[in-house]
């Protein structure tokens, strides 16, 4: 190409000229991303000093907000106009946030420009003049709709007037309660709060108690207040209760003569030893074959059929769609559905007889399946076993692997398969230990596919009659447990595909897929370079299989090694967030093309969708409504990160707790955080996290290399890096902002 492309009138183009050229090239593609390689390409720029000089102009025009950086080196023709509507985003700091409704990208509201607009709030928001070196910002011109949200804190109460302290994060002020809106609460009880008003050039906001939890301390004021800090129910409105008391739980003739009897199978649920809710049971018969076939299993899984109580549109389905999930805190479970429902009459209790719906599977020795079939049925269990009975069993035959045996907790000695030793009197322990090994099969199947091997540790806490943590232990995936999941996946993913996979030029009817992208490429990359630091190599490039099989291999190759936890932390955090959708894009971490929750309709509102579905659609319905099922997994994975949240502070509070009478002990921990702020550590026995603030370290003055996980001392170079050994001394445990510090101990 001629050099004569990158001249105007004779002369190489000066900035003016080539910024004209770049901001009519965006014009031209505007609404469209363009990458640098096309702008340099569609302006000719084929020498370095042109594209450096491309380069510089672009800068330029990211400052003004000409155009917007949507990724790496690709820009978008920014929105030319100065006023825009969208959320505001309120921070604790007062660096506030406005995210428009077109999702361009975040913009800063100082606090002063904030009109005390809430978190949440929708806004109009005037673009201001941009300051030479500084971010955009903006300021709120109107709050358009109020986002109705209520804080929980601890009331104080003086002579003249009181205040509700909150450690909510997006309000860094008190909220001032006029001494008639107290509504009977004392000083030092925890409330929820509303605020009122927020009068113009005044400190704090004005509110109204709307509801006296408790005093601040007892478990049962605590509990309830991490719930309404995230918005979460902790009642059930008594007209949904009500609506569940008045249904009728007999099985009539008509259903028994509507589906298949499994009543004559050998039939169980395995679950925690304090589990109310039996959603799903597993049913085992060995069918006879054709000579030289071998065996082939008849295995069924049976849900509760939750579908054939709750109606769509219901009183009840209305509040299970608000809740969306179960929330599961350290001392309780806030079900979705009323009570009377899912502990009594869709919990798959033994020796009753329940309404399920089922995936049957007919399968060979090698896990192979032969056929299968989707059915309501009715089943009567035969038995309720605990993960911790079945765990016993399968160890006491030698049919546990090998590493079970080293995990945390009790272990039945091994005895000779000929010998019934522990397993004495233990019904079906032939099915079990058959299901056991397809179970396996199914397993290792799934991760020579390219599924990914995350399984670590869960710690729980004892709990005392008042809801004092007394003690601490690990919950570990075993064979029991992995039994269970793994029939569990397999009827996942075959409804999934039966309504999913169709022939090429076909449209898939509408159903709530769990879907789970590929990993971050860039988080990825920086764990390849991280992980060379110990010796270790994670190739990144590749087929997704490829790149999950590297990523196993890492991790077995970390397995029982120093950087264990350091390795896994760091691959964690590369990994997306699962989530509900209509698009399906398929299950990353399962390696299933096709993957759905149809298991746990007491507990999940997309597995009562799909049950809801997948009856249509074997009746011969039509399609369901894409948009309207969209909205409803949007709800679904919502709900399901904000019940987490409240599971993690619960936890959190309880760790608080168990260690607020061990101020001034030592213990033994490893560096499981790092910030600019100090060192998260969580200790070893326990598994209680908390931090050594960076004021605590004074023996220098420490960088913080956010790409190593690492704090750095200028001075004296002394390193503290995320997975070292570190001996910590319990220096303060303050319940009310959830928050345990530790300090080094003295050498």
């Amino acid at each position: 190409m001629s050099k004569s492309k990158n001249k105007q009138g004779g002369h190489r183009l000066n900035k003016s000229q080539l910024t004209e050229l770049v901001m009519n090239l965006f014009q031209t593609h505007a609404g469209e991303v363009v990458d640098i390689k096309t702008i340099f390409r569609e302006l000719h720029l084929n020498t370095h000093p042109g594209k450096l000089l491309c380069m510089d102009v672009l800068d330029d025009l990211l400052m003004d907000d000409y155009i917007i950086e949507r990724a790496q080196m690709r820009y978008e023709l920014a929105s030319k106009s100065s006023v825009m509507e969208g959320l505001f985003q309120r921070k604790h700091n007062g660096k506030n946030t406005f995210l428009p409704d077109d999702g361009g990208e975040p913009i800063l509201v100082a606090e002063r420009n904030s009109l005390h607009a809430m978190d949440g709030d929708r806004v109009r928001i005037q673009m201001m003049a941009r300051r030479r070196g500084h971010v955009r910002e903006a300021q709120v011109t109107a709050i358009l709709q109020r986002a109705d949200k209520q804080f929980v804190g601890k009331l104080s109460v003086s002579r003249d007037f009181a205040f509700v302290l909150t450690e909510d994060r997006t309000l860094s002020n008190d909220i001032f309660i006029p001494k008639g809106q107290l509504k009977g609460a004392k000083a030092g009880d925890k409330v929820i709060v509303k605020i009122v008003e927020w009068p113009e050039g005044s400190k704090n906001p004005i509110g109204k108690i709307v509801e006296v939890l408790g005093k601040s301390g007892e478990n049962e004021t605590e509990m309830h207040a991490i719930l309404a800090e995230f918005g979460l129910p902790y009642t059930y409105p008594k007209a949904v209760e009500e609506a569940a008391n008045h249904i009728d739980a007999t099985i009539t003739p008509q259903d028994y003569a509507e589906r298949e009897d499994f009543r004559d199978r050998v039939t169980f649920t395995i679950d925690p030893r304090d589990a109310k809710d039996f959603d799903d049971a597993l049913s085992f018969r060995a069918l006879t074959s054709g000579a030289g076939k071998g065996t082939l299993y008849e295995i069924g899984v049976h849900i509760a059929d939750v579908s054939h109580y709750v109606t769509e549109g219901s009183l009840i389905d209305k509040e299970a769609i608000k809740r969306a999930t179960s929330v599961y805190l350290v001392d309780r479970t806030i079900p979705m559905l009323p009570e009377r429902l899912c502990n009594f009459i869709c919990s798959l209790r033994p020796d009753e007889e329940k309404l399920c719906y089922s995936v049957i599977f007919e399968m060979n020795e090698k896990a192979e399946v032969k056929r299968w079939h989707l059915a309501h049925t009715v089943i009567k269990s035969d038995r309720r076993f605990t993960y911790k009975e079945v765990q016993a069993l399968l160890e006491a035959r030698h049919e546990a692997s090998p590493e079970d045996y080293h995990a945390p907790g009790d272990h039945v000695p091994q005895v000779e398969a000929s010998s019934q030793g522990g397993c004495e009197g233990t019904p079906f322990a032939e099915e079990l230990i058959t299901l056991n090994r397809l179970a396996k099969l199914l397993r290792q199947k799934r991760f020579a596919a390219g599924a990914v091997d995350f399984e670590r540790p869960e710690v729980r806490f004892d709990i005392d009659e008042k809801g004092h943590p007394i003690g601490t232990y690990y919950k570990v995936a075993k064979d029991a447990n992995k039994l269970i999941e793994e029939f569990m996946l397999l009827a996942n993913r075959t409804v999934a595909e039966s309504v999913g996979r169709v022939p090429k030029g076909k449209k898939a009817k509408v159903l709530p897929y769990r879907i789970h992208e590929q990993p971050d490429p860039d988080k990825l990359m920086n764990l390849s370079q991280f992980v060379t630091k110990f010796g270790r190599k994670l190739k990144t490039t590749g087929s997704k299989q490829e790149i999950s099989k590297n990523l196993n291999r890492l991790l077995h190759e970390v397995h029982g090694q120093k950087e264990e936890n350091l390795v896994e932390m760091v691959a964690l955090r590369a990994m997306m967030k699962a989530k509900y959708s209509t698009v399906n894009i398929g299950h990353y971490g399962l390696a299933f093309d096709y993957y759905t929750h149809f298991t746990s309709p007491i507990r999940r509102y997309p597995d009562l969708m799909v049950h809801r579905l997948l009856t249509r659609y074997a009746e011969g319905g039509r399609s369901a409504n894409q948009e309207k099922y969209e909205a409803l997994c949007e709800q679904s994975s919502d709900m399901e990160q904000t019940a987490a949240l409240a599971e993690r502070a619960s936890i959190k509070y309880k760790q608080v707790e168990f260690m607020a009478d061990k101020l001034g002990q030592e213990f033994d921990g490893i560096i499981s955080g790092i910030t600019e702020f100090g060192l998260y550590v969580e200790l070893t026995d326990s598994k209680c996290e908390g931090m050594v603030p960076l004021r605590d370290l004074d023996d220098d003055y420490y960088d913080f290399d956010e790409r190593n996980y690492r704090l750095v001392g200028r001075r004296h170079h002394h390193r503290y890096t995320l997975g070292d050994p570190i001996r910590i001394r319990v220096a303060r445990a303050n319940l009310d902002k959830k928050q345990l510090d530790f300090a080094l101990a003295e050498d």
